[in-house]
């Protein structure tokens, strides 16, 4: 019993008109080409298609379309019909624009950091080289052990240096 549907046991249901066929103020059967894309509570969904396009050429739109790619094709048509009436000269060509703009501004900005980022790290190595050899020199010059004690002082600072150990 669990596979028989309201139909097959005789009792009819109501099918809910589409947001198509109400705006359109006629009858929605089961076999409505729009029902599947504009379900009844979604009106402004098709006000706008409808409004661009008109309700017969959406219908022949999504005819000449696959079945496995109308609803592809209907999201298509209602985000230029929305895009259409926000901006009514360019539609969506004027946001693809504006998109383009922004990527071409951004483009410059990033090439513009990675330039500062390159002087930041050419001012800081300068500064390591300068910090490193201003260092060396005031250990050396502060303390007169003779000169064995400098060359060995030397090797252990730049081997410690090396593996990272402080002085």
């Amino acid at each position: 019993m669990g596979s028989q549907t309201p139909a097959r046991l005789g009792i009819r249901t109501h099918h809910q008109p589409c947001a198509a066929c109400r705006m359109l103020r006629r009858r929605c059967d089961s076999n409505c080409i729009l029902a599947p894309y504009f379900p009844g509570d979604e009106p402004d969904k098709f006000a706008g298609v409808h409004k661009v396009f008109g309700a017969s050429n959406v219908i022949k739109m999504i005819q000449m379309v696959e079945e496995t790619n109308r609803e592809d094709a209907v999201k298509a048509l209602v985000y230029e019909a929305r895009a259409r009436l926000r901006d009514p000269v360019y539609g969506s060509t004027g946001t693809i624009f504006q998109l383009q703009k922004m990527v071409q501004y951004l483009k410059l900005q990033l090439k513009s950091t990675n330039a500062r980022v390159l002087e930041l790290q050419q001012q800081k190595d300068q500064l390591l080289g300068i910090f490193m050899n201003v260092d060396h020199l005031d250990v050396l010059s502060s303390v007169d052990h003779g000169p064995s004690f400098s060359l060995d002082y030397e090797d252990s600072m730049a081997s410690n240096l090396l593996i990272g150990k402080p002085h």
